[in-house]
């Protein structure tokens, strides 16, 4: 039977609804606050990104430290395509979609049977290995130079084509897309597979235990994740109308961590927005007063590891308890339960 469009509402989370109209109405106002159109749309993209790369870290507990090479997979896929197949909107994202989750799911054949710093280092590996490749694969890449000149293609949407060559233009189809993906990650968090994973992160030798596959649930949840951070090179790309070797690399990667964490991605499903809106304001305020404005940041990670590991959503969430006491209810479904020595048995072998 199908889903009336009420019932499709009933679905939707308030806080869904709420953070696609704050996101909606930025371009109307943020040049007014001394910003400009493009960080919005710079926001937009790597909060995607931030959130598929929280299905590996806050949902599943895998440390992830070379996952911007997905990211750049899919913005060298994006203008490969354009140039050398058919430049096409739909055609060129999926080019995206599929060259990361394949090259995810390479990488996931090989890290998944490992855990805590030993993936963390193989992810690593694998992500310099998918740089260097790209830095001397000149004929393909251009080597550091990387992909100029890559269009803005137009959304063909069958008799309709919508320009998105404007930064406005592409920061609402961004914009849709972000919302899409995020409802389906909000679904897939609260489904028995987004079950398993977090389950998975509090004690994966239990879990296998009780009979599901750990290895199969690594594979799909890296892939998944490893795909829409090609989906989100893509836009990146059209957004700055080139592929570039820079956002691959370790540094670009420690930077979704740093997003991550910093929002509170272990403790909500919404901390790696907050986390990318914090970095690219600090950025370009902080940025505007002093060259060493990664210091100030940094110094903000450490206060926020050592006095709020759960980061600003965290915050907020104890802020939201202290307001309205017994209605609290954290962002993140409840996970199941093990004791401190069965963690620890199961986190304690390679």
């Amino acid at each position: 039977m199908a889903t009336s469009p009420a019932r499709l509402l009933t679905h939707l989370p308030l806080s869904l609804i709420v953070t696609v109209a704050i996101f909606a109405s930025l371009p109307l106002w943020v040049a007014r606050i001394g910003l400009y159109e493009y960080l919005a749309l710079e926001v937009l993209i790597w909060s995607l990104f931030a959130m598929a790369y929280n299905l590996m870290l806050g949902y599943t507990g895998l440390p992830s430290f070379g996952h911007a090479a997905f990211f750049g997979i899919g913005a060298y896929a994006f203008g490969l395509w354009q140039f050398h197949a058919y430049a096409n909107l739909w055609a060129c994202l999926a080019a995206s979609l599929l060259a990361a989750a394949l090259a995810g799911a390479v990488v996931a054949s090989f890290i998944s049977h490992r855990r805590g710093i030993y993936y963390a280092l193989l992810t690593i590996a694998f992500g310099e290995m998918f740089v260097f490749i790209c830095i001397k694969w000149h004929t393909v890449t251009k080597g550091e130079d990387g992909l100029l000149n890559i269009r803005r293609l137009p959304a063909e949407l069958g008799f309709v084509s919508i320009s998105l060559k404007s930064n406005v233009e592409l920061y609402y189809f961004v914009l849709v897309l972000f919302a899409i993906v995020v409802w389906l990650l909000w679904r897939l968090v609260r489904s028995p597979f987004g079950h398993v994973l977090q389950a998975i992160r509090q004690n994966d030798l239990r879990v296998s235990y009780l009979g599901y596959n750990v290895w199969l649930h690594k594979w799909l949840v890296f892939v998944l994740s490893a795909t829409l951070a090609g989906l989100a090179g893509g836009l990146f790309a059209m957004a700055q109308e080139g592929a570039y070797v820079q956002v691959m690399t370790l540094q670009w990667s420690g930077i979704v961590v740093l997003m991550t964490l910093t929002g509170g991605g272990l403790v909500s499903f919404w901390g790696p927005v907050l986390g990318t809106v914090v970095f690219f304001v600090a950025r370009d305020v902080l940025g505007a007063l002093t060259e060493t404005w990664m210091i100030w940041y940094g110094l903000m990670f450490m206060l926020i590891v050592m006095f709020k590991p759960e980061g600003i959503a965290g915050l907020l969430q104890d802020l939201a308890a202290r307001i309205r006491p017994g209605r609290h209810s954290p962002a993140v479904p409840p996970t199941t339960a093990v004791s401190s020595k069965s963690a620890q048995a199961g986190h304690g072998a390679v």
